[in-house]
């Protein structure tokens, strides 16, 4: 079939900037440090999972969809993303969600989400997503409607599509501005981007090695997570898959304590970015992956002659629910000035 052949609808602003960070680069004495923008793909804020629901809701649309149903929590960048492609569509969305808070502040990416207009439904634990998610398409479907159920982070063998896109995107810019990179780092979740970004990789000759930082689960789970899209990937292309599950690289040691719970390395790398490049990380998924890459530089595994790539994967507007947790960053010790002569 091919990736000219399936179904895409258009939602974000493409392609995004590879960006050289200049300064940061020189602060760390190198390797080069590239920055692949997917926060600026363009759709209520951007984020990694426009390029996922660009082929999840052209799918979804071919069969005949009335309803989106997904799943994630009040601070999820997925779901702020699909609430506003469902409105760019025309689609009504479900969100199946589960939190200890029955009334979760208004902030963030769930004030986001009362904006687009968000119908949700609570469940106690994260595990009971699944079933409710299915059971609410059962009413639907009982009712007339046609429900299109797409995963937590769109991570399946659709949505891995949009990175396996962007990874002919990157070889184009790769050559434009004549780069030869040596590794392409990102945050390894669900795993459907890195499952995109791999095959792609591979499909397109890429000379980089791929490294997912785990910010949830081990290695292990999120390899195993990742191969099974990368197979079902492939098997929507029609092609024979061109990597084995030894290629798909996971790295541990970032995750902290929990899922969403900051890292001070991830603290950390909010801090050093924002002020080295004036660009913005979150805590969860962006700022624990820069921290993963950032070891890797400092025990050496790069020279100066090289080039290393970040995914960008978005967020930014999870920053505005987290003024506690980034409580360690903020110069509360700086007094503001009030100089007269200004």
């Amino acid at each position: 079939m091919g990736l000219t052949a399936q179904p895409r609808i258009r939602l974000g602003t493409f392609p995004t900037p590879l960006y050289f960070a200049e300064r940061l680069t020189a602060q760390l004495g190198g390797p080069r440090i590239y920055i692949k923008r997917d926060d600026l793909t363009g759709l209520a804020l951007g984020g990694n999972k426009t390029r996922m629901l660009e082929y999840l809701v052209a799918d979804a649309l071919e069969q005949g969809a009335t309803h989106l149903i997904t799943e994630g929590g009040p601070q999820s960048n997925h779901v702020r993303q699909t609430l506003a492609a469902a409105r760019l569509t025309g689609l009504e969305t479900v969100i199946v969600s589960n939190t200890t808070d029955p009334n979760p502040p208004v902030q963030g990416n769930f004030l986001l989400d009362h904006i687009f207009g968000i119908e949700y439904h609570r469940v106690s634990e994260e595990r009971d997503r699944p079933a409710r998610m299915a059971q609410l398409a059962d009413e639907l479907a009982a009712n007339g409607y046609v429900p299109y159920v797409i995963p937590g982070g769109g991570s399946n063998g659709v949505g891995a599509l949009g990175y396996v896109a962007a990874m002919l995107e990157l070889n184009y810019q790769l050559w434009d501005q004549g780069v030869s990179a040596s590794a392409f780092y990102l945050p390894n979740g669900g795993g459907g981007t890195h499952a995109g970004v791999a095959l792609g990789a591979a499909l397109y000759g890429a000379e980089y090695g791929v490294r997912g930082i785990m910010i949830e689960d081990n290695a292990a789970i999120g390899a195993e997570r990742s191969w099974k899209i990368v197979q079902e990937t492939a098997g929507r292309l029609g092609i024979a898959c061109p990597l084995t599950k030894n290629d798909i690289i996971c790295v541990d040691g970032f995750v902290g304590e929990a899922y969403a719970v900051p890292t001070p390395e991830g603290l950390d790398a909010i801090r050093l970015l924002a002020r080295a490049e004036a660009i913005l990380l979150e805590p969860v998924y962006s700022a624990k992956a820069f921290a993963g890459m950032l070891a890797d530089i400092q025990c050496g595994m790069y020279s100066s002659k090289e080039s290393v790539i970040f995914l960008h994967t978005g967020g930014t507007a999870a920053l505005f629910a987290m003024t506690e947790e980034l409580a360690p960053i903020l110069d509360g010790n700086e007094r503001t000035r009030h100089d007269a002569t200004l």
